[in-house]
């Protein structure tokens, strides 16, 4: 058996993303609103929706923290994920976004789960208890990873994941001068993530990049 990698190229992206389960309705037209509303069209892909989902599952998640609501795309997709009296806490700073946020996830299958916080997340997170998730996903504005990365370590229990977006920086991850100006942040945060001792962790080549942690 080879222990050489095979290159990851778009061709391998497009193969993986034609045998996943693509957004039901509900989710197209979530995406194709907030569109319409002038919402940047930045959610994760179907693909990465989709390995959230396996991963809560497999981990048995009840209570999820996401940092980065936008228009409720990932946060109504992670909680369909959860089982019954799960809870899915979900903070987002822009009032315009968390508006069509609320009144999207209020209209969905899983509104119940769902708690949206409007707010600064340095602010919010410091309201939340220790060890009081299984897992928290990042995917705010990268200069402030760091900063939610140490609250997240504290509010996940030991044995759950810490899974941040991003990581191929918008898809600048290698160029001298990227034109986005939140690249060098992502980078800065990818070499933050690859030497935190307190999880183990990688980064797995789906939609922009998804950092996978568990905590020790």
């Amino acid at each position: 058996m080879s222990h050489e990698s095979t290159l990851v190229t778009q061709r391998h992206f497009e193969y993986l993303a034609a045998r996943t389960v693509g957004d039901d309705q509900f989710l197209k037209q979530l995406r194709a609103d907030a569109q319409a509303a002038g919402i940047p069209a930045i959610d994760i892909a179907p693909e990465e929706a989709s390995f959230l989902q396996i991963l809560l599952m497999a981990t048995k998640a009840r209570d999820v923290v996401e940092v980065g609501t936008l228009a409720g795309y990932s946060a109504v997709a992670m909680a369909r994920a959860l089982p019954r009296g799960g809870t899915l806490r979900t903070i987002e700073l822009n009032p315009r976004h968390a508006d069509f946020a609320r009144r999207r996830i209020a209209a969905s299958d899983v509104a119940e789960l769902v708690t949206l916080f409007e707010g600064d997340a340095r602010v919010v997170l410091a309201t939340f208890a220790t060890h009081s998730a299984d897992a928290i996903f990042l995917d705010a504005d990268k200069a402030g990873y760091s900063r939610y990365l140490e609250e997240g370590l504290r509010i996940v229990r030991p044995g759950g994941l810490v899974l941040v977006d991003n990581a191929f920086a918008f898809g600048q991850l290698f160029h001298e001068l990227p034109t986005d100006r939140e690249a060098p942040a992502v980078k800065a945060f990818n070499e933050i993530m690859a030497k935190e001792s307190r999880l183990q962790s990688v980064i797995v080549p789906l939609g922009d990049g998804l950092w996978v942690g568990v905590k020790r």
